[in-house]
């Protein structure tokens, strides 16, 4: 059959940079940090004492009282972001065919926070079970797909993507076979991620991945600086508005650029750790080219997974070198986390936008907090260290990779008619 081209029609985030899209692409290409000392809970005894937390969201200004006490704040900010990407995309229920709008939406661990606190209470009692009985609807990680559903009165496919810190862009490849194949007209899809809290902070500190610089936090994210420690805690909602091509053209909707190909692999080698020779990124990423019918030459920007952990970083560089060969180059390339942290489950999908806008505006995000060149890392790869760049960007590549092995990759080109 016939494969329908996919478009993106709106978007909407909210990010440790701002709380909208402008706030978001503005302090991506003035090379601005999200990182502070953390607010969402006391952290004076961790190990890590800052994050990128958003930054004075009130879901009260978008929701009633009643409506935000029953949702975890993943789910609040997954549905301000949404309505963001609705009212971007102009859809309503009179130019689309809502039983042909699906929401296919992701996060990596879902409602921690509610869970952390109903358990704590539980364990603070006297052993009779109290429990809020929003618990459950509260913290399952499907819950921000249904609400937005709901909200929206969307009734196409709609379901949760979960595959860790590729969860989003999984989410996105999804919806765009989705709509490739047919079943849907519109599907909005993304992800979201709010678990900076005790038990999400104090489990990445046991795990000695996250970053100790408590006493620098605005430059602790340093993808590819040869003193990177770990990655910084972030927390973000990104949503796209996917729409098959003759759709937007047929209700005049504007077009941001179009959807590529997507790919999706497997390490296959360790719980949390990547394939030292990045071997799943490598395979992931010719599988996107592959899906896009494209050659590694056609790739302008590679927005990285780019954690800033000690061994994350150079798999990926090695991965990109034996894939895009001399062509690695003439790449800009640049890991967004640097600036937002790592949003886990949400990544994927503010990196996207990320991409998307390079696409748009034809300027490279820089990776902020370079300090030291890494001899473990080609010399010869053009990072956009500290400062953006601009150049003309026909296509975007934008990696991610999960605790597990899951990788996953998609690729955004300019629009053409």
């Amino acid at each position: 059959m016939e494969m329908k081209r996919v478009v993106v029609t709106g978007m909407g985030a909210l990010t440790p940079l701002g709380n909208n899209l402008d706030e978001y692409w503005n302090g991506l290409i003035n090379g601005v940090s999200g990182a502070e000392m953390t607010t969402n809970f006391d952290a004076s005894k961790f190990k890590t004492r800052f994050a990128c937390e958003i930054k004075g969201f009130d879901p009260t200004q978008h929701m009633n009282v009643k409506e935000a006490r029953k949702l975890d704040r993943f789910a609040q900010i997954a549905l301000v972001a949404s309505d963001m990407a609705v009212a971007d995309s102009n859809i309503t229920h009179e130019n689309v065919d809502v039983d042909r709008v699906g929401v296919i939406f992701a996060s990596g661990i879902g409602g921690l926070i509610t869970f952390q606190e109903e358990v704590t209470n539980f364990a603070k009692g006297d052993g009779t079970p109290r429990f809020n009985p929003f618990f459950i609807p509260k913290m399952i990680l499907d819950i921000a797909a249904g609400q937005i559903s709901m909200k929206h009165g969307f009734r196409g496919p709609n379901y949760a993507v979960v595959s860790a810190c590729a969860s989003s862009t999984n989410a996105i490849i999804s919806a765009f076979d989705t709509i490739r194949l047919g079943k849907a007209d519109v599907v909005l899809t993304g992800g979201s991620e709010a678990v900076i809290s005790e038990a999400g902070v104090g489990g990445f500190n046991a795990m000695k991945a996250m970053s100790e610089r408590n006493d620098d936090p605005k430059t602790a994210s340093r993808p590819y600086d040869k003193d990177r420690d770990g990655f910084v805690m972030g927390e973000a909602a990104g949503v796209l508005v996917l729409e098959e091509y003759e759709h937007a053209l047929k209700r005049g909707a504007k077009i941001y650029c179009e959807i590529a190909g997507g790919g999706a692999t497997a390490d296959a080698y360790h719980l949390t750790a990547p394939h030292p020779e990045g071997l799943g990124a490598k395979n992931v990423m010719f599988a996107a080219l592959a899906d896009a019918g494209m050659k590694p030459e056609d790739i302008d920007y590679i927005n990285t997974h780019g954690t800033s952990t000690p061994i994350g970083d150079v798999a990926e560089a090695k991965a990109i070198t034996q894939v895009f060969g001399e062509h690695a180059y003439n790449l800009n390339i640049s890991s967004t986390k640097s600036m937002t942290g790592h949003c886990l489950g949400a990544a994927g999908v503010i990196e996207a936008i990320a991409c998307i806008q390079s696409v748009i505006h034809n300027i490279i995000p820089p990776t902020i907090n370079h300090f030291t060149d890494d001899p473990a890392l080609d010399p010869k790869l053009n990072f956009t260290f500290n400062k953006a760049q601009t150049r003309t960007v026909n296509a975007a590549l934008s990696n991610t990779f999960g605790f597990g092995g899951h990788n996953a990759c998609v690729i955004v080109k300019k629009y053409i008619p």
